[in-house]
């Protein structure tokens, strides 16, 4: 059972025009926290105990007003008893909507899951938030009413119940009975975390029972195609018609940057022809609607070009024939085994292909890279930027040719009078 630190309950008279009768006031406070409403009863005002809190006399009006409050008291305090025993953390307002008759049960852990995806599930058709985003957080309820299941044999729970231990032994359900790795535990918990601070904003409960709770996500080195397994699928000939069209979409992925839903959903109206003659993609991503601007580069103009006129992209009124994300995902790893590639393929690993080996390992500022991506910040765009081989001989090379540079120069300073012998520019080796 569950008890509050403070709890207190008066009736008292409250001010009015007329100074011989007054309304009587109940004024509940749990917790320290006061909340007051009207009984609806009348009382004189000389006799009317306010010490006591009740009528004065023994007329029977004043009976019958006693009788009434002792009555109301009663009710409240067994209804308080009542939440207490089913675990419901209780507060002063949750009381007093009882005595205005408007007390409605609180939502129970997964009663307020489910309200929240019902609410994000309308959000989808206006666009406000991706299916996939939806879908996600169907799973995560699913995983909290297993764990539920799985630890207390129960069909839910109060958010009294939740505290540390609670998010702990989830953690450690999702990594052991559900095999989830660190960081899709993490992810899981943060979606569930989104409904506990939901009811704290609906003062369900008074505090994040999590916030003790602290994790670290696993870094993971997401690699994208080296410049050589990119020409490798883009040169591959497949005898069907629906790995090649996956391929091009996969291709045109990595030359634009753009994610899978936003390559699904391209329109002829997104494809703009600047002052300048050249060609851009201006729209605004699904999932963060930021706005992106790319220009077209050679290969993408050449694989649109070749789905102009092409029946499905003509009833989709789309760019690109479209497959759902599973689909295209299943073909990919039947694109990587036919091209001989022991890398796990997918549709983000294009857009990773874009950041990393198509812009920044061919010079292009991150800055901009950034903007093409549509993220919000450069610290986004770093974890699509993977240093790879090839990078790394650039730079040296840069770096070999400036220090050739310099011994050219000193060899050339010495056939200057007065500086033979003097070695101007050097690497000293430093002391401590």
């Amino acid at each position: 059972m569950l008890v509050e630190q403070s709890y207190g309950l008066t009736f008292f008279l409250k001010s009015s025009k007329n100074e011989k009768i007054r309304h009587i006031y109940v004024r509940i406070t749990v917790d320290g926290i006061p909340k007051e409403t009207s009984t609806k009863r009348k009382w004189y005002i000389d006799r009317w105990d306010q010490k006591e809190g009740k009528a004065v006399g023994t007329k029977e009006d004043a009976k019958t007003i006693n009788l009434f409050l002792e009555s109301l008291t009663t009710k409240i305090n067994r209804h308080r008893t009542e939440l207490m025993n089913i675990g419901v953390l209780i507060t002063s307002i949750d009381l007093i909507n009882f005595v205005n008759g408007k007390y409605k049960p609180r939502n129970k852990v997964l009663e307020e899951f489910q309200e929240h995806n019902d609410e994000m599930a309308k959000l989808v058709i206006t666009n406000e938030y991706s299916k996939g985003t939806h879908e996600r957080y169907v799973t995560a309820r699913s995983h909290v009413e297993e764990f539920i299941k799985f630890k207390y044999n129960k069909n839910d729970l109060e958010f009294s119940a939740l505290n540390y231990e609670f998010v702990k032994d989830y953690d450690l359900y999702l990594k052991t009975v559900r095999n989830c790795s660190n960081n899709t535990s993490l992810k899981y918990i943060s979606n569930f975390k989104k409904i506990v601070l939901r009811a704290v904003a609906k003062e369900i409960i008074p505090k994040d029972p999590f916030q003790l709770f602290v994790s670290k996500k696993t870094k993971v080195k997401k690699k994208p195609l080296t410049k050589a397994e990119l020409r490798r699928i883009e040169e591959k000939e497949f005898s069907s018609d629906r790995l090649t069209a996956v391929r091009d979409i996969f291709v045109f992925q990595c030359y634009t940057g753009l994610s899978y839903i936003d390559a699904f959903q391209l329109k002829w109206e997104n494809i703009k022809e600047m002052d300048d003659g050249s060609i851009w993609i201006s729209s605004n991503r699904q999932k963060s609607k930021s706005s992106t601007e790319i220009p077209l580069l050679p290969k993408a103009m050449e694989i649109i070009a070749k789905y102009k006129d092409d029946p499905i992209c003509l009833k989709r009124k789309t760019v690109l024939p479209g497959r759902s994300n599973q689909k295209m995902n299943e073909y990919l790893k039947e694109i990587a085994v036919l091209c001989e590639l022991n890398i796990t393929l997918n549709t983000h690993k294009a857009r990773r292909t874009f950041a990393s080996t198509v812009t920044l390992n061919n010079g292009v500022s991150i800055h901009v890279v950034k903007e093409m991506l549509g993220h919000y910040s450069i610290k986004q765009t770093e974890e699509y930027a993977m240093t790879e081989q090839a990078s790394i001989a650039r730079e040296m090379k840069e770096l070999e040719s400036k220090l050739t540079n310099t011994d050219s120069f000193n060899k050339d300073l010495k056939k200057i009078p007065g500086t033979a012998g003097k070695r101007v520019l050097s690497f000293k080796k430093c002391s401590g």
